[in-house]
This record gives structure tokens, sequence and C-alpha cells, in this order.
């Protein structure tokens, strides 16, 4: 469907990881070796943490990642320790820069690689339950921008792994009333400026791919000649949809069903909405 990445960790540019790497973000749009499609051509969009503490930012584009220089100088001018960058691979949403990820509310982002099948049978009640105040916000029409308000509508501003739980249930209890089995695919990154949250799950438990970076410390120790390795702090921190090198170790599969944190104190798992 799509490819993501988010950085958390000391402040570096973010064309470090979305650029430069051996198999960055932009590499992945012209040739993902784990995605459901090759090519991930249909936009792309970069989100970051001014380290002021203002709301993220947001630049998204309809160019495929790998031609758009705009992109190329954003990334290389700024320095943040918090960002998110996707790239879209369309299924039926139009391409247009307000269906690019990620989306922003407030101090929130959020941004997903999966779909809701059959989301125009589903589309009208699952947008009927967000929240009257929050739907003014919805400004694009894709499945996964309506997933982010209705669990911003069900508490994902205090308990974000509850809220998006509440969604994805949400969205199972309607697609069953509708004869839609295994709706929701899909790995998710939400974030408030100083957490990073990821899930990985679908409701068939087939879900895509979810990789994320090893200890810096320990991978420099490792491959004391990595001369790239040499560019991130100790807290560096990165959740990809697949790995970014083809160092041994450097990066580590999330497992199905699972929501993965990330805070200053480093990476915490937890089984999410695992099957009984």
């Amino acid at each position: 469907m799509c490819r993501w990445l988010a950085y958390s960790g000391e402040a570096l540019r973010p064309s470090t990881v979305v650029l430069d790497s051996q198999h960055s973000l932009v590499a992945q749009s012209l040739r993902s070796a784990l995605g459901a499609e090759t090519v991930n051509g249909d936009g792309f969009g970069f989100g970051w943490y001014p380290d002021d503490g203002s709301e993220p930012a947001l630049f998204h584009s309809t160019e495929p990642a790998w031609n758009d220089r705009n992109l190329r100088e954003l990334t290389r001018s700024i320095r943040s320790s918090l960002f998110f960058s996707h790239v879209r691979a369309a299924t039926w949403a139009p391409v247009q820069q307000t269906n690019c990820h990620p989306f922003r509310y407030e101090n929130w982002m959020f941004m997903h690689n999966g779909s809701i099948a059959q989301f125009p049978t589903l589309k009208r009640a699952l947008t009927f339950a967000v929240d009257p105040s929050l739907y003014p916000h919805i400004l694009g029409s894709t499945d996964s921008e309506v997933l982010f308000h209705l669990a911003l509508t069900l508490g994902l501003q205090d308990d974000p792994i509850a809220g998006l739980g509440a969604a994805i249930r949400h969205v199972e209890d309607v697609a069953r009333d509708h004869g839609v089995p295994f709706p929701l695919q899909g790995t998710v990154a939400v974030s408030d400026g100083a957490t990073v949250w990821a899930f990985r799950y679908s409701s068939e438990r087939r879900t895509r791919t979810l990789f994320h970076s090893a200890d810096v410390e320990t991978l420099q120790a490792m491959y004391p000649d990595a001369e790239r390795l040499k560019l991130f702090g100790p807290r560096a921190r990165l959740i990809v949809s697949e790995p970014l090198n083809d160092l041994p170790g450097a990066f580590i599969e999330v497992p199905e069903s699972t929501v993965l944190t990330v805070d200053s104190s480093g990476y915490h798992q937890r089984p999410f909405l695992a099957a009984a």
C-alpha cells in the first residue's frame, strides 16, 4: 500500500534517512522489497516537530518522492528530533495533496500503511461516528484520515493505545454489520511530539511489515567501520516499514498484533488487540 518511517532521538537532518540511507524511503518509493506494491509513486508527505515545541509542520506533494526537488531541499535544510515521512501507493482514493500522509490534528500526527476493505461501502457509517467538532478537519477522502479522526473521537489524545484500539474495533463492528470480512489492514504511527506509538495489526492477522532499529551504541560496537552509524546519537530510534540497510541485526521486526511505544527511555512493546 505505502511505506513510511518515523524517527525519534537527537536532532538530525531528515535527509539522513529519508534520502541518503542504502534503502532510503525515497529508494523504497521506486523499489520496495517487502511492500504490497513495488512502486509507491502517488505522492508523499513529510511532517516534523520543530524543536521549539510548536505544533508539527507538514509538507505534502502529489509528485513521486524521487522526483521532488523540494523534498530534498527541505530535508537537507532543517533539523528535527521527531519526524514522520510517508510515500503513497493509492488504492481507490484520488491522488491529491489532502490524501497524502501524515495527517495532523493540533499537536498530533498520524500515518498509515494499509486500508479499510470496501471503504466506499463503510464510509458513511464510519464518518458519521466521527465527533461533529472533528468532522471539519477531515480534508481528504482516504480511509486512513477517517480512521485517525475516529480514533480522536474515541479517546486517542487521552490514551493513544486505547483510542486507536476502540476505533479499530468500531471499524470491525461496522464491517461485520455490512458483511465485510477482515476489514482492517495496516501499520499505523501516531505521535504527540514527545512519544511515538507504532501499531502492527490487521483483522486477518497478516499485517504489512514493520521494523524498529536496534540500539545505536550496540550497532556502533558491532560495526566500528560503518561511518554512517556515527551520524546517529545514542537515543536515535527509527520505526520503518522495511529496513533501511542490509546490516545484519540493524533492524528488528515488530511482531504481529503489537504496539511499540518509543519515548525517552527507549522501546516498549506489548500485545495489541491480540486474538483471544
